[in-house]
């Protein structure tokens, strides 16, 4: 590979798993992750969603970085209109200290969730709209430059956690590339503005304290398997479920009423989101990727894997760092 790949974690629980074996999961392929070479993993911030174990993100980072030795480890991301800027540099203010160079915040302004879950939440419809001007309030606080007089965050101060604008639109590239942060492009579930939101932020990118030239990484979903068969087997199956996660409002489709939807205009937008996806033998996602890479202009991959069982999805990261000579990187 020509760029470094890192991993987007989504701590799945899967149909008779718990959230316990979920995160049991996400130890394992931490640990094997470091070994086999992968930059980094992220973790998600979703409230509300039963098949997705990292609502508490931070807490999450701690437990596996407490389990690993020196893979960076971060949000991809935390939605920060979810939250005061004070509480999450605390927070990751915390982790750096207890983790020193190792965490990563990624931030994103979506609720993360659904409208009756924002409101749970405490969340004010309205909130979205002041995220610039939070991204430099907890900037400003893991910096020791604290924007509000008299308030800093304790741990939190000084320690210049990394930030990382996410966005699946225009508006996060402009807001990165004003920022002078790097950013980070959801392609692996909105795939439509990813060549155009990249080339506005090259182009507008001013250079910052933290980033002295444009750094893009681009989600991309990939599933490798020792055979092309298998590959797609793992890939259909994904879709399915998708289709149950996003269109079932509380029940489970079998495998044949899924097919029908996927050939439906609602089916057709979830088969959208899988648009950027790397499918078969690991010589074969090598090959996508390296072409995903130059479409997208990256510096940096972050590939998101699923699968049906836990060992077909650990089985998936090592084939790829294996096909991408990442354990012979280290």
């Amino acid at each position: 590979m020509t760029v470094p790949l890192s991993i987007l974690d989504l701590a799945h629980i899967g149909e008779g798993v718990t959230a316990a074996d979920s995160f049991k999961a996400s130890v394992t392929l931490a640990q094997r992750a470091e070994e086999w070479g992968y930059r980094r993993i992220w973790y998600a911030e979703h409230h509300n969603m039963s098949t997705i174990a990292s609502s508490a993100t931070s807490v999450l980072i701690g437990h596996v970085a407490s389990q690993t030795k020196h893979i960076r480890l971060g949000a991809g991301g935390i939605m920060l209109p979810n939250h005061a800027p004070l509480t999450i540099a605390e927070q990751f203010g915390t982790l750096e200290t207890l983790h020193p160079g190792r965490i990563d915040l990624g931030l994103g302004r979506a609720p993360g969730s659904d409208q009756n879950t924002m409101r749970a939440l405490r969340r004010d419809p309205s909130s979205a709209e002041s995220f610039p001007q939070d991204v430099q309030e907890l900037q400003g606080y893991l910096a020791g430059e604290s924007l509000i007089p008299g308030v800093d965050a304790v741990p939190g101060t000084g320690t210049n956690v990394p930030l990382y604008i996410l966005g699946s639109s225009l508006f996060g590239a402009k807001l990165a590339a004003a920022l002078g942060l790097p950013y980070s492009f959801a392609s692996h579930f909105a795939p439509q503005a990813l060549e155009d939101a990249v080339a506005i932020y090259r182009r507008d990118f001013q250079p910052s304290k933290q980033l002295s030239e444009p750094y893009v990484i681009a989600g991309v979903n990939v599933i490798a398997a020792d055979t092309e068969e298998e590959a797609e087997a793992q890939f259909l199956a994904a879709k399915r479920r998708r289709v149950t996660q996003l269109l079932g409002r509380g029940r489970t489709f079998s495998d044949e009423e899924a097919d029908m939807i996927l050939q439906s205009p609602a089916g057709q937008q979830v088969l959208q989101m899988t648009t950027y996806s790397g499918v078969g033998t690991p010589g074969q996602v090598k090959d996508y990727l390296d072409w995903f890479t130059e479409r997208a202009q990256a510096d940096e991959l972050i590939v998101a894997s699923q699968t049906r069982t836990t060992e077909a999805w650990l089985r998936s990261y090592e084939l790829l760092a294996d096909v991408a000579g990442l354990s012979s990187a280290r």
